[in-house]
């Protein structure tokens, strides 16, 4: 072939020298190439816009607002279905935008949707993200315009569906065409939830300031746009330190937002000051126990929506809107058995008149059901219609000593040693000196201070449990390791996110936030062999004649294996009986007992947390004085200092007397290979107080272990002794006797005197 005829056969497409012509493409690759990805993607876009136009078209808006829009009551029953509650009947009341000032409509529009009065209606992107993160079961929503908000509040409900979010965007892009601004906006403000059971500003005004709308100023209504976040998060009645600080950051962010879009000065912005709104005036069918009751339900089904996908914002919008019938799992016999042993062995005592300090004294407890994890009894207060804040479930005072069990717990689980190696356990020998420094990685020099200035430089784990000696505690709570300790303790109920609930050593002082609900289920998981207990104050719940599945309270998660958990309880039975033991008022012939006393700094609260084989009940005594400061209870009923083993033992040992029934458990069932301690003998530093509980025949079970451990953190010691507590010299102790203890003593010591973070 020539040089032209091979260009020839080039420009036709042939090879030289062959009669053919470019080999075609086979397989997959014939249909990839680049003018058919081009025909794809304009396919995809026409389909795209064809199924959006005609979804637009399929999609109507509602003629009327869905039933949820109107608010019906909530029904709250006892165990035995007599109703004691119906709440939410009438908290609603729509205003014209007219009414609603304008500075504050700018303050809720800055607040929720700057853009409100350019955008299109719908966030287009953020409506995706939202769609997006329900198909994979994040539960969190994507950013919605006031528009949507509008329509998801009045047109739709709150469930976290694909199926609703495209509602939402189409009926907001027609609600959009449809409606003026104003119109939405008033809409917007008429349905939205702000908390109290208040629907629409209006309600919300009146809720908060005890005002009509029209009477707000700049920042009260700052503060209501503010809580269209978090409603009960940011209410200051209620909320937390942490919610208030959040609310204050809110109310602050408002107004910014309003100075960003000149709606608000620099200059007059800057004169503003948060004004507190006022507390809420509860229903009278809260009297009484009744609005701890119904407030502790309530808050358990919003954790139970959010734990199925919605925002903690929607799930109360959704409870507030009523059609609930929630039967409580509370027994009316203990109930009852709680509040008399509360008034029997407290109430009588106080004289507020007389002493400034009796009107500080708050109680709060919690008890529980092993068997079935559910709440029988709870009390919050004297009348929530005087004090709305539960002690049950507050979680800004101090657990103090009741934590020290949950050190040893994670002892025994991760199998831990101390400093030089020995493994801890219950007949471990500690060096219990008081202000003795923590030796170890995070131990940060950190020297608590033992209450009396208890001091005792040999003291076996399970005499510092009975004294509950603070300077081995925090020495343990080191040579475990402070984060597998707060695990352990959030594996057994505790809230990691709880008030200074941080991995340091004055954690074993107790030094974080928790609540009696929070202790009644760390020692629930004990009482249950390690199997984890959550409390639930709910015994059923329906909505519109479905029913909600409620999450299992009982049984269903090992968190601690069953030799540590009934290791732990057999400790804990020493603090009832043993040697020094602080919780000896609570002993009795009717059932074995397993617990824990505490004391806080300064005696601000005091505890008894403790158990029998079917009953656990955690009982909580906190100093609140005025605006909810935190104040000493000392003093309180004209006695000297409150501690664990006084108030809130007696009052635990009134009511487990008068609940405990015929077929109860008496026994604990217990297996276990944790050696029983040696007592190390009672060092002279501490004079045994006089014990006002009932007398108990000495202990005569035989150990199980004829060891006897030698000491272990032999490390400097600094007795350093408090100069307004003087003590003699303490010599040392002659080595521990392989024996368990005979001799009942009294006194809460170690629970008190606990100054967290001192050096930590």
């Amino acid at each position: 072939m020539g040089r032209a005829d091979a260009r020839r056969a080039q420009k036709k497409g042939s090879r030289p020298g062959r009669g053919g012509g470019k080999p075609r493409k086979t397989g997959i690759r014939r249909f990839f190439t680049w003018k058919m990805l081009l025909a794809y993607v304009g396919a995809l876009i026409a389909l795209g816009v064809g199924s959006f136009v005609a979804l637009y078209l399929y999609v109507d808006v509602p003629g009327d607002g869905n039933a949820a829009a109107k608010l019906q009551s909530n029904i709250y029953k006892s165990s035995d279905g007599k109703t004691i509650a119906r709440i939410g009947e009438v908290n609603r009341e729509e205003v014209p935008l007219s009414k609603i000032p304008k500075n504050i409509q700018q303050a809720v529009v800055a607040a929720e949707n700057k853009n409100f009065y350019t955008d299109p209606g719908v966030d287009i992107q953020g409506t995706a993200r939202g769609i997006i993160n329900t198909l994979m079961g994040r539960g969190k929503q994507g950013g919605s315009t006031i528009t949507q908000q509008y329509v998801k509040n009045y047109y739709l409900d709150q469930r976290q569906t694909v199926t609703r979010k495209v509602k939402e965007m189409f009926i907001s892009l027609k609600v959009q065409d449809k409606f003026s601004k104003d119109q939405i906006l008033e809409g917007y403000l008429n349905t939205s939830y702000y908390g109290r059971g208040a629907y629409g500003i209006q309600a919300a005004s009146r809720a908060y300031y005890n005002k009509d709308v029209d009477k707000l100023n700049l920042q009260e209504g700052a503060y209501l746009a503010a809580l269209l976040q978090a409603p009960s998060q940011y209410d200051w009645a209620q909320a937390t330190d942490a919610g208030k600080r959040n609310a204050t950051a809110r109310w602050n962010y408002v107004l910014d937002k309003m100075v960003e879009q000149k709606w608000l000065t620099a200059a007059d912005r800057a004169k503003m000051q948060f004004e507190q709104p006022g507390t809420p005036k509860p229903s009278e069918g809260l009297k009484g126990q009744n609005g701890y009751l119904v407030e502790a339900a309530k808050q358990e089904i919003i954790r139970d929506l959010v734990k199925e996908g919605r925002s903690q914002k929607d799930a109360e919008q959704d409870f507030a809107a009523g059609g609930w019938t929630i039967t409580l799992s509370i027994d009316p016999k203990k109930q009852a058995e709680l509040e008399k042993a509360v008034k029997d062995k407290l109430l009588d005592d106080l004289d507020p008149k007389a002493r400034e300090v009796d009107g500080h004294a708050q109680v709060g407890s919690v008890s529980v059901d092993r068997k079935t994890g559910k709440i029988v009894a709870l009390y919050g207060g004297q009348d929530f219609v005087q004090h709305q804040i539960s002690n049950a479930t507050r979680r800004d005072y101090q657990p103090a000593s009741t934590f020290k069990p949950l050190i040893l717990a994670s002892a025994l689980e991760h199998g831990s040693t101390t400093q030089d190696g020995k493994k801890i356990t219950p007949a471990t020998i500690y060096d219990g000196t008081n202000k003795r420094a923590v030796v170890g990685p995070g131990g940060d020099g950190y020297a608590p201070e033992n209450e009396d200035q208890y001091t005792n430089p040999a003291v076996s784990v399970q005499e510092a449990m009975n004294r509950s000696v603070n300077t081995v505690f925090a020495q343990m709570a080191v040579d475990v390791g402070l984060d597998k300790v707060k695990k352990t303790a959030v594996d057994m109920g505790m809230k990691g996110d709880g008030v200074g609930f941080d991995a340091n050593p004055s954690m074993a002082l107790g030094s974080m936030g928790a609540s009696p609900m929070d202790m009644a289920g760390a020692y629930a998981t004990l009482d249950n062999h390690g199997m984890k207990i959550t409390p639930s104050i709910i015994k059923s719940a329906s909505r519109g004649g479905q029913e909600f599945k409620l999450p299992d309270a009982a049984g269903k998660e090992r968190v601690l294996d069953r030799n540590t958990a009934d290791g732990l309880t057999h400790v804990l039975q020493g603090v009832i009986e043993g040697e020094g033991g602080t919780g000896i008022a609570v002993q009795s012939s009717q059932y074995q007992v397993a617990g824990k006393t505490g004391t806080s700094d300064d005696n601000k609260s005091a505890w008894f947390t403790g158990y029998t084989p079917d009953l656990i009940t955690s009982v909580g005594m906190f100093g609140e004085g005025t605006g909810g400061k935190q104040v000493t209870l000392q003093g309180t009923g004209g006695n000297g200092r409150v501690n664990g083993g006084a108030y809130p033992a007696k009052i635990w040992a009134a009511y487990n007397s008068s609940a405990f029934d015929d077929d109860s458990d008496a026994k604990f069932d217990l297996e276990t290979d944790e050696p029983t301690a040696p007592v190390a003998p009672p060092a002279p530093s501490v004079a045994p107080t006089p014990s006002t509980g009932p007398s108990r025949a000495p202990s005569t079970k035989p150990s199980p272990s004829g060891q006897t451990p030698s000491p272990s953190h032999s490390q400097s010691q600094e007795p350093g002794p408090n100069p307004s507590r003087h003590t003699p010299p303490v010599p040392p102790s002659p080595p521990p006797s392989p024996v368990n203890p005979t001799t009942p003593a009294g006194g809460d010591t170690g629970d008190t005197g606990n100054k967290p973070n001192r050096n930590g």
